[in-house]
C-alpha cells in the first residue's frame, strides 16, 4: 500500500519548534523510523506552509495513494478549502495532531478539517502518525 503523510504549516521545524509540546525529534528522523517499521508499504511524505500546494497534495494523492495521514497543523482550525478538499476524497484521511488539541488554547478545539476525516487521533506525540498508518493498513485503505 502507498501512504501520503501530509505535514502543513511549520511542522517543518519539528524538533526545535517547542520542544515541551511537540518534542525534540526532527519529522524526517520519524518518517525514517516509519519506513522501516512497514517496510512493506511506501511511505510518500509532503510537507508544507501553504494551504494549496496541501490541497494540490490531497488531489495528487487520489490518484497516486491508497490513504492519506494529514496533519494539517493550524490550517485545521481555519481552512475551509482544506476541509473541502478531503471531504472530496475518494481514498481515507485520518488526521492527526502531535498535541492533545482539547487540553490547548480554546480556538484549538474546533477542527474544521477532522468532521471530513474518518478519524483524528491527537495527543500522542508523533506516534500519532504511527497510530493513523496501522488503521490505515488495517482498514484496507
Amino acid at each position: 500500500m502507498r501512504i501520503l503523510l501530509l505535514n502543513g504549516p511549520n511542522l517543518d521545524t519539528l524538533g526545535t519548534r517547542e520542544p515541551s509540546v511537540y518534542g525534540s525529534r526532527s519529522f524526517e528522523d520519524y518518517v525514517a523510523e516509519l519506513r522501516v517499521v512497514f517496510s512493506t508499504h511506501e511511505l510518500a511524505y509532503f510537507q508544507s506552509n501553504v494551504e494549496g500546494e496541501l490541497i494540490n497534495a490531497l488531489r495528487a494523492a487520489e490518484a497516486g495513494s491508497d490513504g492519506v495521514v494529514m496533519n494539517a497543523a493550524g490550517y485545521s482550525h481555519t481552512s475551509v478549502a482544506l476541509r473541502d478538499a478531503v471531504a472530496l476524497m475518494s481514498v481515507p484521511v485520518v488526521e492527526v495532531h502531535i498535541s492533545n488539541v482539547h487540553a490547548r488554547e480554546p480556538f484549538r478545539h474546533q477542527l474544521l478539517t477532522a468532521a471530513a476525516c474518518v478519524g483524528c487521533i491527537s495527543g500522542f506525540g508523533l506516534e500519532g502518525y504511527r497510530l493513523a498508518v496501522e488503521y490505515l493498513l488495517r482498514r484496507g485503505a
